[in-house]
């Protein structure tokens, strides 16, 4: 299979990357400045503005899925449009071209999760620096719910740099879920065994350790 990844470049976008080439995928990877780019090593570097359909009708050619890793920075007072425009964008391209497989990031917080990041992250964190990022994310999820593609959604909990350590719970059922934190590493190895698997279709699980 190939894909593209888009935020590929990220902390994480970086990790799945790496990881579906391991695994023996093509990987376009679709980046802001190919500068920024030159250690994906072994990925096809696209260079584009995420949010342009015909960039995206460029770079989607040949592909049978696509991950969105895009993240975007804390931003407590200035509106976020980034990541529900370049979603929308990215959704109608896919419908044109055909292609049904989409992962996506989006994170604890977003859509029916939000409340469950424990007291900090639910009463100050997310309220003071994140509120206008996660009403983008809420918008990005309403867009990827809206359509016909072949979806899942991933929720990660706070992110962390630590090494691998595998056991993750992947849950839709969030009673009793205050919080929790997981590696990058091992969200990028969930991400990419959820474009050849149909555990998760259409559904929106939060994953943690």
């Amino acid at each position: 299979m190939k894909i593209l990844v888009l935020g590929a470049t990220g902390a994480t976008g970086r990790l799945i990357v790496g990881k579906a080439i391991a695994k023996g995928y093509e990987v376009v990877a679709f980046v802001r400045s190919k500068a920024k780019a030159v250690d994906l090593a072994g990925a096809e570097l696209f260079e584009g503005d995420a949010r342009d359909p015909a960039a995206l009708t460029r770079a989607i050619v040949g592909c049978d899925a696509v991950v969105s890793s895009l993240g975007t920075a804390m931003s407590p007072f200035r509106q976020v449009t980034l990541l529900s425009t370049a979603t929308r964008a990215l959704v109608g391209v896919m419908d044109q071209q055909n292609i049904r497989r989409l992962v996506c990031i989006t994170g604890l917080g977003a859509g029916d999760s939000r409340g469950h990041g424990g007291f900090f992250f639910d009463r100050l964190f997310l309220p003071l620096m994140l509120r206008k990022v996660y009403e983008d994310k809420d918008r990005q999820e309403d867009a990827i719910r809206a359509s016909k593609l072949d979806w899942t959604i991933v929720r990660p909990t706070v992110l962390n740099d630590k090494p691998p350590r595998g056991g993750i719970k992947a849950l839709t059922d969030l009673s009793g879920v205050h919080g929790g934190t997981i590696a990058r590493s091992d969200v990028a190895e969930f991400v990419v065994q959820q474009i050849s698997a149909d555990t998760w279709l259409r559904k929106a699980p939060l994953i943690t350790w």
